[in-house]
C-alpha cells in the first residue's frame, strides 16, 4: 500500500477521518471522474490575463457580469484548495495512482498557484482597472480583499499539507510536494515591492513637481510610495492574513530593504549638495518620523529591527558633505549681511519704525540662523553637530562688535542714531541666544553673551558720555558744607540736566531705553557711593546730617527713574538707605548689626568695602573696627547663590583703603 501523509498535528484527526471516508465512498474510476467534474474548473492563465485586458476596454453589462462571475470563482480559491488536497489524499492512498489523474492534479495545482499569485499581485490595484499600473496607489476593493483572504487561506492549507507529507518515504510523496506556497508568496511580495518602487522612481507623483532636481523627485516619489503602500497594508490588507504571518512587518521589511538599496545607489553615485541634504532629510527625518511613526503605523511595525536606511559610514560622509556646504553658505550670508549694514551707517540715517531707530541686521541674521538650524535638525542625526553652524554666529558677533567700536571711534555725525539702531539689534540677538536650546553649547552661549555685553557697553558709553561728564561735575560737591546745609541743590541740578539730555533718547526703542536708564541709575548710585566713601565727616552732626541728606537724595533718584519705567532698579534706593543708616548710627553694636545686614544682602561687599565705610565713623576705636569686620566675615551667607541682588560693590574700587588700614593698625 502507498503510504498516506503523516499527521504532523497541523490538521485535526477529524479531518483525516473525513478524508478517508470521502475517499472510500468515492469508489472507482467513475466516482473519481464525477468528483472532478463537480470541482470548479480553473481557468487557463493566459486566458485569464486576456479576459482582464479586454475588461479594461469594455464597459457594457455583459463584461460586468463576466467579471462578477470570474470574481465569484476566484473567491472559491479556499474551497478549490481544500478539494485538491482531498483528491491528493485519495489518489495517493492507492497502490498505483493513475498517471493521467496525477498529471491532471498537478496541472490543477499549478492553476491554483497562478490564481493565488494573481490575487496577491492585485493587492495594491484598484478593482476598476485590473490592468492599471502596478504602481497605482488605489486601495483594493472589498471584492478583491475577499479574493486575497481566500488566497491566503489556500496558502495556509497548502503549507499544512506540505508538513503532513514531511517524513514520508520519498517514493510515496507527490512530486509537487512540498509546494512551498508561502515561500513563493514571500518571493512574489519581494518582486512586487521592487517593481512598485522602481516604477515610482520613474514616474512623477503629486507634489514632487516643485522639487528642483530629478534626484529629489525620485526620492520623494519612492518615499511616498512606501508610505501609501504601508498604510494600505495596515488599513485593509493586514486583516486578510493570519497573525502568525505578521504581514505588516513582512511588508515593512521588504519596503525598507528596497528603499534602502535605492538610496544607497543614489548616494554612491555622488550627489550635489542640495540633493545630499534632501536624501539625508528623508533618511533621518521623513522616513523614521513621518512614515514609521505615522499614527496608524505606530505600534504595528518593529522599527528597532529595521535600522537606518543608510549605513553609518555613508551617513557620516553625506552629513559631512552637507555640513561643509551649509557652513560655507551661512558664513557667506552673515558676512554679506554685516557688510550691507556697515555701508548703511555712513551712507544714510537709520530706518525709523514706529518712530524708533531700527536696523534689519539682527532680523536678517536670525532668519539665516533659524532656517539653517531648522533644516539641520531634520537632516542631521547628532544635533551637537549644529555647533559647526552656530560657531559662525559667534564669529559674526565678534566681528560685529569690532565694527561698531571702530565706527564709534570715527566720531561720525550720525553716530548716536546708528548706535540706537544697533542697541535694538543687540537686544534681539540677546533674546535669540538666551532662548536658543540644543544648538549652542554653554561655552558658545557664554562667549556670545559676553560679546553682546561688550557691544551694549560700547553703545551705552557713546549715548551717555555727556551725562557722565555732568555727573562728574555735580558730584564734586557731595559731602561739602553747601550740600549738607542744602544751599546747593546738587541732586536737583543733576536730575534736571539728566532730564534734558534724555530727551535725545526719544527715538530709542522703549525696551532699549528702559535698559539704558536702569544702567544709568546704577551708574549714578555707584558714583554717589564712591564719592561718599572718599569723604571725611569729622563730627557726629555732620554724619547725622549727611545721612538725612542721603535719604532725601535717594527719594529723588527713585522718583526720577521710577517715573521713567526703571522699577527693577529700585533696589539701589534700599542700598543707599542702608548705607545712610550706617553713617547715622553711632553705637558700635548697632553699626555692626547694620553692616552684617548689608553684607548678607550684597555678598560682593568685601572687607575693603567694610573698612572704607567704617573709616567714615570717626568715633569708632580700632578695637570696634576689628570686631565689626570680624562679625561681618563670620555672618556672611554660606551659599551666595540664594541671594538674587545684582552685583554692586564689586564695581566700587577701594584699593586705596588697604594702605589706610595698614597705617591705622586695623589688620585683624
Amino acid at each position: 500500500m502507498r503510504g498516506s501523509p503523516q499527521n504532523t498535528g497541523s490538521l485535526s484527526n477529524q479531518h483525516v477521518d473525513k478524508v478517508v471516508v470521502e475517499c472510500s465512498a468515492a469508489g472507482g474510476e467513475e466516482n473519481r471522474e464525477g468528483e472532478r467534474r463537480r470541482l470548479p474548473k480553473l481557468k487557463n492563465p493566459a486566458k485569464i490575463w486576456k479576459n482582464r485586458k479586454q475588461q479594461n476596454h469594455k464597459h457594457n453589462a455583459d463584461d460586468e457580469l463576466d467579471r462578477e462571475e470570474e470574481q465569484q470563482r476566484e473567491e472559491q480559491l479556499e474551497e478549490v484548495s481544500r478539494k485538491l488536497i482531498l483528491r491528493e489524499e485519495q489518489l495517493f492512498s492507492q497502490d498505483s495512482p493513475c498517471e493521467l489523474e496525477v498529471d491532471q492534479l498537478q496541472k490543477d495545482f499549478e492553476a491554483l498557484r497562478l490564481q493565488i499569485s494573481m490575487a496577491v499581485h492585485n493587492t495594491f490595484t484598484s478593482s476598476s482597472s485590473f490592468s492599471s499600473s502596478s504602481s497605482s496607489s488605489s486601495s483594493p476593493s472589498s471584492g478583491q480583499l475577499e479574493v486575497l483572504r481566500s488566497a491566503v487561506a489556500s496558502i495556509q492549507q497548502q503549507e499544512v499539507q506540505d508538513r503532513r507529507w514531511t517524513g514520508s518515504l520519498e517514493e510515496q510523496v507527490p512530486e509537487w510536494r512540498p509546494q512551498k506556497f508561502q515561500s513563493a508568496h514571500h518571493g512574489l511580495l519581494q518582486k512586487m515591492v521592487e517593481s512598485r518602487l522602481m516604477k515610482a522612481s520613474e514616474e512623477d507623483c503629486g507634489g514632487a513637481e516643485g522639487l528642483s532636481s530629478p534626484v529629489k523627485r525620485q526620492v520623494c516619489c519612492m518615499g511616498r510610495r512606501v508610505k501609501e503602500d504601508l498604510l494600505t497594508v495596515v488599513r485593509t490588507v493586514k486583516d486578510c492574513y493570519p497573525p502568525q504571518v505578521d504581514i505588516m512587518n513582512l511588508y515593512a521589511g521588504l519596503y525598507h530593504q528596497n528603499f534602502s538599496s535605492r538610496l544607497t545607489e543614489l548616494a554612491a553615485a555622488g550627489l550635489e549638495a542640495d540633493d545630499c541634504g534632501y536624501l539625508l532629510f528623508w533618511t533621518n527625518h521623513c522616513y523614521p518620523h513621518d512614515i514609521l511613526n505615522h499614527e496608524e503605523l505606530q505600534g504595528n511595525i518593529k522599527t528597532a529591527c529595521l535600522g537606518s536606511l543608510l549605513l553609518q559610514d555613508q551617513l557620516d560622509r553625506l552629513e559631512d558633505q552637507y555640513l561643509s556646504h551649509k557652513e560655507d553658505k551661512v558664513k557667506l550670508w552673515l558676512n554679506a549681511a554685516l557688510r550691507r549694514d556697515e555701508q548703511s551707517w555712513t551712507s544714510s540715517a537709520p530706518e525709523l519704525i514706529d518712530q524708533y531707530c531700527f536696523s534689519p541686521l539682527a532680523v536678517d541674521v536670525i532668519q539665516v540662523m533659524d532656517s539653517s538650524l531648522n533644516e539641520l535638525s531634520c537632516v542631521i542625526r547628532d544635533q551637537s553637530k549644529a555647533q559647526r553652524i552656530t560657531a559662525h554666529l559667534e564669529i559674526f558677533l565678534s566681528s560685529y562688535k569690532k565694527s561698531v567700536e571702530e565706527f564709534v571711534k570715527g566720531n561720525h555725525r550720525n553716530v548716536c542714531s546708528v548706535i540706537k539702531a544697533q542697541l535694538v539689534c543687540e537686544l534681539q540677538f540677546r533674546d535669540y541666544i538666551t532662548t536658543m536650546t540644543g544648538s549652542l553649547s554653554e561655552e558658545q552661549r557664554c562667549r556670545c553673551v559676553n560679546t553682546l555685553s561688550a557691544l551694549k557697553d560700547c553703545g551705552y558709553r557713546c549715548l551717555t558720555a555727556p551725562i557722565h561728564t555732568q555727573l562728574k561735575v555735580c558730584f564734586t560737591h557731595l559731602w561739602t558744607s553747601v550740600w549738607l546745609d542744602g544751599s546747593l541743590p546738587v541732586v536737583d541740578s543733576l536730575l534736571d540736566s539728566l532730564n534734558q539730555q534724555l530727551m535725545d533718547l526719544t527715538d530709542l526703542k522703549p525696551d532699549c531705553r528702559q535698559a539704558l536708564l536702569s544702567v544709568l541709575h546704577q551708574d549714578v548710585v555707584l558714583k554717589y557711593v564712591k564719592r561718599m566713601m572718599k569723604s571725611r565727616m569729622k563730627s557726629r552732626e555732620q554724619q547725622v546730617g549727611g545721612a538725612q541728606r542721603m535719604i532725601e537724595d535717594t527719594r529723588k533718584f527713585n522718583e526720577f527713574f521710577n517715573e521713567r519705567g526703571c522699577s527693577e532698579s529700585l533696589w539701589l534706593g534700599e542700598l543707599l538707605c542702608s548705607l545712610a543708616e550706617i553713617v547715622r548710627l553711632q553705637d558700635p553694636g548697632s553699626i555692626q548689626l547694620e553692616m552684617v545686614s548689608v553684607a548678607r544682602r550684597f555678598p560682593d561687599l568685601s572687607d575693603a568695602h567694610v573698612s572704607a565705610l567704617l573709616s567714615l565713623k570717626t568715633g569708632l576705636t580700632a578695637a570696634d573696627v576689628r570686631s565689626i569686620r570680624r562679625s561681618v566675615e563670620e555672618n556672611r551667607l554660606a551659599d551666595v547663590s540664594t541671594n538674587h541682588n545684582p552685583l554692586f560693590f564689586s564695581k566700587v574700587k577701594v584699593k586705596w583703603i588697604n594702605n589706610k588700614i595698614n597705617q591705622m593698625g586695623l589688620k585683624t
